[in-house]
């Protein structure tokens, strides 16, 4: 019995069918772009005057432009698997998109536009993304799957409160509301990777899946939520002693850690899709543990921010954006020549922008020129080898 879709429906447009096809591709040319702009501004030459200014910029452009690009495009993609039912796609997938490509656009050129009218723009997307999934989980009743809503309306909230404190001239909310939208995305890291780090490992090994400890998972999760709870009273003006957020962060680093041991990664060594996926995990705890010592005073909060952000989540997607980009077009998943070197190179910039910046910050132009290079070439690396296959229909035939 042939169960293939009709064949119209395949020669609708590629880029429409599944949400990581435009999102991925566009969020790392887009990421691209933004750190060859961020490398001039360095270098003393002003690309771009952009609403906010540029240092404003960056930090939000790499949160809510290419990081929430690359989240949606990956939950509007698993929760089609997780529920069995369609996800967005075709106009209603390019409607979304273009939302989020007028927002990147009007915010590096304002062209005088009202204040209210660029961030309603922005804003809106992280909320209709959430709607989408909602909807999707809901009608399948899989519960387990709604707790990712809240966690993009978080988001959404993070977003507003960088986008107000230009608006308002308070430099607190910009950076509360940027720390809140790193954590939250790392918070998916630990959410995603608990799911799937180990479950990848089993079947590339042909080995059984470490089954979880359920006190481990509930410290992990836990003491990760509770970041999110703290950093959100921050957020809103409430004075929470810095050294009980230092001490939550340690914990959830040390409970992330020993997770992570569990998972066989010393196992993965010769297939960079699986360590990438590891090793950026292990940033995660990394910048947990520099966050709290950044609290107690040793460095600036920034290089924690750094470690989680670089080494952490870009490295994630980048791994995860790989093996998906494959398996959703119906490629053979395996390592494409460069990505090795692309995801060695994210680990590199993340050290030596964070790690080994806070030891010798007498080399911070080297530190940011090179780990801006870096970043450019990984993601230069995925751009060549999965544009064509992001925007060609599956190779099996097959819908998505």
């Amino acid at each position: 019995m042939n169960n293939a879709p009709p064949a119209p429906r395949q020669s609708r447009l590629p880029l429409a069918r599944l949400a990581f096809r435009p999102f991925f591709l566009l969020a790392s040319l887009f990421s691209v772009l933004a750190m060859v702009v961020w490398f001039a501004f360095w270098h003393g030459d002003i690309l771009l005057r952009p609403h906010g200014g540029l240092m404003w910029w960056h930090q939000h452009e790499m949160i809510f432009g290419f990081g929430a690009a690359v989240v949606v495009g990956f939950l509007l993609t698993a929760v089609q698997n997780w529920t069995g039912r369609k996800s967005i796609s075709g106009a209603p997938l390019l409607a979304l998109v273009a939302l989020w490509l007028v927002a990147r656009v009007t915010l590096a050129f304002p062209m005088g536009l009202p204040v209210w009218l660029l961030i309603l723009l922005d804003v809106a997307f992280l909320p209709l993304a959430a709607l989408v999934m909602a909807r999707l989980v809901v009608a399948a009743k899989l519960w387990r799957n709604l707790m990712f809503v809240p966690v993009l309306l978080l988001l959404s909230g993070a977003n507003l409160a960088m986008h107000l404190g230009v608006a308002l001239g308070k430099f607190e909310l910009i950076r509360e509301g940027g720390y809140l939208g790193v954590l939250l995305i790392a918070t998916l890291m630990v959410l995603l990777g608990g799911r799937v780090i180990p479950f990848f490992t089993s079947r590339k090994l042909g080995r059984p899946q470490v089954q979880p400890i359920a006190g481990l998972e509930k410290l992990t999760l836990g003491s990760i939520l509770a970041i999110i709870v703290l950093q959100l009273l921050v957020l809103l003006g409430v004075a929470v002693p810095a050294a009980l957020l230092a001490v939550v962060m340690l914990v959830a680093a040390a409970a992330s850690l020993v997770r992570l041991a569990r998972w066989e990664g010393h196992l993965t060594l010769r297939e960079p899709l699986l360590w990438g996926l590891h090793i950026s995990y292990a940033f995660v705890p990394i910048g947990l543990f520099m966050w709290a010592m950044a609290l107690f005073g040793a460095f600036r909060v920034e290089l924690a921010l750094h470690a989680l952000a670089i080494g952490g989540i870009a490295a994630m997607m980048l791994a995860m954006m790989a093996r998906v980009s494959l398996g959703h077009t119906g490629r053979e998943i395996r390592t494409l020549p460069g990505i090795g070197l692309g995801l060695a190179l994210m680990f590199a910039g993340a050290l030596l922008r964070s790690p080994i910046l806070a030891m010798f910050p007498q080399i911070t132009h080297w530190t940011y020129n090179l780990s801006i290079i870096f970043w450019c070439i990984a993601y230069l690396i995925f751009l060549i080898h999965y544009t064509l296959p992001l925007l060609s229909a599956r190779v099996d035939g097959q819908e998505g």
